[in-house]
């Protein structure tokens, strides 16, 4: 990361300082992000990384702010730059896609990949719709990334593809023979029984355990204790299971929703997520500290997964909604990360809606902190 005030100069010391840190190895795939400044003329800064560099794939994105390391920075001019190195039998290619009408071009097909990383533009790519169309067409393949959260004076995207800077659409890439390990923390804390929808379909749950949905939830809040009932008058969040071919369910099998409305007559509630009968639901709130506790804990999660294995680096999308306005203070995401992964090498950016799996499919999320693993 640099936080130098010359645009150009700066993005040449990152990309120097990712270089060394190859230790000769040649860069084959660059990630960059950028913000304050650098918004202004994305140009200058993608061609210091290139003097500084010359990686054989870049992608990234402008945002609201950026992650190095243990660093986050919010509110101020930086740029950060990761780079990696790959066995000869590996394969990171990039892309670019565009919605045109109904279609996208330039997608290309997962099924057999080992993963992947996506940056849309929100304003210009129908995320959601190509993720349901993704799991569908190569399901269990990872998708990892964020919506960038920072645009052009003029009002387009900031999307970074190899030397050029792309103004709508989204930016990617694909990964073979290469190893991802997703986490994705949602920062909420289930709360109360799980329930089974009995009926519904759609965003509509019309009833949980053979009750009228609402008058089954409002049983279930009276019976929590006080400090829970607290914990959701902040926000009412309803865990959704993705995966239902498990025994048990812990944290992280819930896709983590907000309940967007209620039909009183009916008794119904609607969710912001698709749900189905005999799917099991459970309530979900979110706070600062339970959003620190889950990210330790899923971190751990991939600590263990890793199986004594140094990462050998990491990408970070991080809500735009966390940070201080959520934690209060500086850095919190990035020192965690740093702290349960060995100070991997890291680089991510505040992302404006973060893309991971839950349950083996991959969605788009709000308030996650979620981060691609790269085993040593």
């Amino acid at each position: 990361m640099s936080e130098g005030a010359g645009l150009r100069d700066a993005a040449v010391a990152a990309a120097m300082a990712a270089r060394e840190g190859l230790g000769g190895a040649p860069a084959d795939l660059a990630v960059v992000f950028a913000t304050g400044d650098h918004l202004g003329d994305p140009a200058l800064t993608l061609d210091g990384v290139h003097e500084g560099l010359t990686p054989g794939a870049l992608i990234g994105c402008g945002a609201s702010g950026i992650v190095g390391g243990r660093r986050e920075v919010e509110g101020a001019t930086a740029v950060t730059v990761w780079a990696a190195s790959f066995d000869g039998d590996s394969e990171a290619s990039t892309f670019h896609a565009s919605a045109i009408g109904d279609s996208v071009i330039g997608l290309p097909h997962l099924g057999g990949a080992d993963g992947a990383i996506l940056l849309p533009d929100p304003w210009s790519f129908p995320t959601e719709t190509v993720l349901s169309a993704t799991a569908a067409a190569a399901p269990g393949v990872p998708i990892l990334g964020g919506l960038a959260s920072a645009r052009t004076a003029t009002g387009g995207g900031i999307l970074f593809l190899d030397e050029d800077v792309i103004l709508q659409g989204a930016v990617g890439v694909r990964f073979d023979g290469i190893e991802l390990l997703p986490c994705v923390s949602q920062g909420a804390t289930p709360l109360g029984p799980e329930l089974t929808v009995t009926e519904g379909s759609g965003h509509v749950i019309r009833e949980l355990a053979g009750r009228p949905a609402l008058e089954k939830l409002r049983e279930v809040i009276l019976d929590l204790p006080p400090d829970d009932r607290e914990l959701l008058s902040r926000g009412l969040l309803l865990g959704l299971v993705i995966d239902g071919n498990k025994p048990d369910y812990v944290q992280g099998d819930f896709l983590v929703r907000g309940l967007v409305g209620a039909d009183l007559d009916e008794g119904s509630l609607a969710v912001g997520a698709a749900v189905a009968a005999g799917q099991v639901v459970r309530l979900h709130a979110r706070d600062a500290d339970s959003a620190d506790r889950e990210l330790h804990d899923a971190l751990g999660l991939r600590r263990q997964a890793l199986g004594g294995r140094p990462p050998a680096g990491a990408l970070v999308f991080t809500c735009n909604g966390r940070g201080r306005s959520m934690f209060g203070v500086a850095d919190h995401d990035a020192a965690t990360i740093g702290a349960e992964l060995d100070d991997v090498p890291a680089a991510g950016f505040f992302a404006a809606g973060e893309i991971g799996p839950v349950g083996g499919e991959s969605f788009l999320h709000t308030f996650t902190a979620t981060v691609a693993v790269f085993p040593g």
